[in-house]
């Protein structure tokens, strides 16, 4: 089980660069694994949805926009289980059912993509450096990535504009307002400038909240943090025994007016999810 750590929040370049206070020290040894062959199995089953996503996504062109979403959150679905993960969604909406909007979660993972994919099927705001990783090109392209340039703090309006555009046409765009990724143990806090986007577009914002555990309490196996490669983190996750996925979807927020009051008020709700998490 990850350890808590204390650390005041890092800054980076801008407030849209900021460091994880995360690291290496945060990743505990999991005692409780499979055999190596459960785990190999796994990352079989795992390339092999992928594969089938592959040969099947250039035939979605001529489906219907319900039909493709119905795809991607039955193939995202689909890795989670693959990778030896149970998915458990507590839906706390009045009214269950699809989205069209701005979501926003915590960062724990680039599993966290699948997750929220798997139960509100959206086009995603992701780091240039993390999608355009040769191993991220099939998962960019089926996810439809909105990327961001965080070393550029001048670019950001201009995505922003892009996100703000695509709501206002009512479709869902999903972001992490961390800005980087965590162990789990606690979210962090939310920069409030894809929330203007909501504001400019006047849609409503969706608060998902992730965590991962086993039957120790939250596990930091699925995070992508420190000094980690993306197959350091596959490794940890097919190998962790009873490794649950948590999405708690809160009932989705009015826009508003102001961007920061917007911001905090789903960070609360997040934060609050995720410190109550079994």
């Amino acid at each position: 089980m990850a350890r808590k750590v204390h650390a005041a929040p890092y800054t980076g370049l801008h407030p849209w660069f900021p460091l994880s206070p995360c690291g290496d020290g945060c990743l505990a040894e999991h005692r409780d694994t499979v055999s190596a062959a459960r785990a190999a199995g796994r990352v079989a089953r795992a390339a092999a949805v992928v594969a089938a996503a592959v040969w099947t996504w250039p035939l979605l062109v001529v489906f219907p926009r319900s039909g493709r979403r119905r795809f991607v959150s039955g193939l995202s679905r689909q890795l989670l289980v693959a990778l030896g993960l149970t998915v458990v969604v507590d839906d706390r909406r009045a009214v269950p059912g699809r989205f069209d909007g701005l979501v926003v979660a915590n960062h724990i993972s680039y599993l966290d993509i699948a997750a929220i994919a798997g139960v509100c099927p959206a086009r995603f705001v992701a780091k240039a450096e993390i999608a355009d990783i040769p191993g991220a090109a099939v998962p960019a392209v089926i996810f439809r990535t909105i990327k961001v340039q965080r070393n550029s703090l001048r670019q950001l309006p201009t995505t922003v504009g892009v996100v703000a555009a695509r709501l206002a046409r009512d479709r869902s765009v999903a972001v992490f307002p961390e800005g980087t990724t965590r162990c789990g143990m606690s979210a962090g806090t939310f920069a409030p400038a894809f929330f203007q986007a909501a504001i400019d577009a006047d849609a409503p914002v969706l608060p998902v909240g992730l965590t991962f555990t086993t039957a120790a309490g939250t596990c930091a196996a699925a995070a992508f943090i420190g000094d980690d490669a993306p197959w350091d983190t596959l490794l940890r996750v097919v190998r962790t025994r009873g490794l649950t996925v948590r999405i708690t979807v809160h009932e989705s927020q009015a826009p508003g007016t102001d961007r920061r009051e917007l911001a905090l008020r789903c960070e609360r709700l997040i934060g609050t999810a995720v410190h109550r998490s079994p």
